[in-house]
């Protein structure tokens, strides 16, 4: 069983951002590969608390957890981080907030090719489109790569010249105490490199912003929550980078009848009171359409029938859930005059049975040696 991810912070599930990132700078500091050289155990509680954080520093991805745990995380795409670069640089952002610099030999190339950000949409679709599946064409407005300047931001025929400042490094060092203290370039912006003859068609940006159409191909069985991947959707790369991924997250409406648990629907059907006494076949709706049900005579409020296959699609393949109708009986009302006549002729009918029952009642509780005995206790 995978490791609850609070258990491995050692934090309350109430804990806010604060206390989580500190109890993960902790972890992060003792577990380090670079103070723990050739221990695998320690690389391993390394990774660990890594992907906890990366969960629990993520709204979304914690709301997710604490929902459905960690297969509700791996319904919703979430499988880890996608690799050691991603751990360091949860790391690698926490140590610079303390001490201004970016993790010590893993330093980030600002002249190397620059992946483009990656975009999140949010969705929302209707309890049957979740069912069955549907898709959806969405309009993403991103920045996507100058092709002018093939994200470089110089206008063609000219290259970016590297920044006197900070001669390329994208960081400049200052002294504080006995520390130097390395912060972003105040030039290039952490660039490396200045544009001096910036492209005139993205301002020198690299980038520019556009809209545009794409078609989501939703599956049968998602739910709320629900993530979908499209790699290469997102924001455009600079200096020959790859563009980022767009995350599509799942929000899906309630239903005026159906209430869904993973797989299974619920539904709450009525039945007239006389039907339910005497017993009948109904057709029950479903997400397929209607189907035959058997109501057995002298069925009670609360009783429970379930209909094979007439639940979610998974996933990740395999069967089909079940749906589960739960009979509520119907009172009647707005009786005509004749309709009570019948109804007091058949409670008269009824009376022996109810003075049975109080007659078994009171022998049990009020008998003559019971109330003796009471007395004397």
């Amino acid at each position: 069983m995978a490791k609850c991810y609070y258990e491995i912070l050692s934090v309350s599930r109430d804990a806010d951002g604060g206390i989580i990132k500190k109890a993960y700078r902790k972890l992060a500091m003792k577990y380090h590969p670079d103070r723990n050289p050739g221990d695998n155990a320690a690389e391993e509680c390394f990774k660990e608390a890594a992907e906890a954080y990366e969960v629990l520093s993520d709204e979304q991805k914690r709301q997710v957890y604490d929902r459905f745990g960690h297969d509700g995380l791996k319904n919703s795409g979430y499988s880890g981080p996608r690799n050691t670069g991603d751990i360091f640089s949860n790391i690698n952002d926490i140590f610079g907030e303390m001490f201004g610099f970016g993790g010590g030999s893993r330093r980030h190339d600002p002249n190397a090719p620059s992946q483009g950000e990656d975009l999140r949409y949010d969705i929302e679709i209707s309890f049957m489109e979740a069912v069955h599946g549907t898709e959806k064409e969405v309009d993403i407005s991103k920045r996507e790569t100058c092709w002018t300047c093939d994200g470089s931001g110089a206008r063609p025929g000219h290259k970016p010249q590297t920044c006197p400042t900070c001669q390329g490094r994208g960081q400049v060092l200052r002294s504080q105490g006995f520390f130097q203290v390395s912060s972003t370039c105040p030039q290039c912006h952490g660039q490396g490199q200045v544009v001096a003859e910036p492209c005139t068609d993205c301002n020198g940006a690299g980038l520019k912003k556009k809209k545009k159409k794409v078609n989501l191909k939703i599956p049968a069985g998602v739910d709320t929550g629900s993530r979908m991947r499209l790699t290469g959707e997102g924001e455009g790369g600079r200096r020959g980078g790859p563009s980022g991924d767009l995350y599509v997250i799942i929000h899906v409406l309630e239903h005026e009848f159906f209430l869904r648990d993973g797989r299974t629907i619920f539904l709450p059907y009525p039945v007239p009171m006389v039907k339910a006494a005497l017993g009948c076949e109904v057709d029950v709706p479903t997400v397929n359409g209607a189907s035959k049900m058997k109501i057995p005579a002298g069925t009670q409020t609360g009783e429970r029938f379930t209909l094979r296959s007439e639940g979610i699609t998974g996933l990740r393949g395999g069967s089909k859930g079940d749906m589960i109708v739960e009979v509520q009986v119907q009172t009647p009302t707005g009786l005509s005059k004749k309709q009570k006549e019948l109804l007091e002729e058949f409670d008269g009918h009824c009376e022996h049975e109810a003075e049975g029952f109080f007659s078994r009642l009171f022998r049990g509780h009020f008998s003559k040696e019971k109330i003796s005995k009471e007395k004397n206790q």
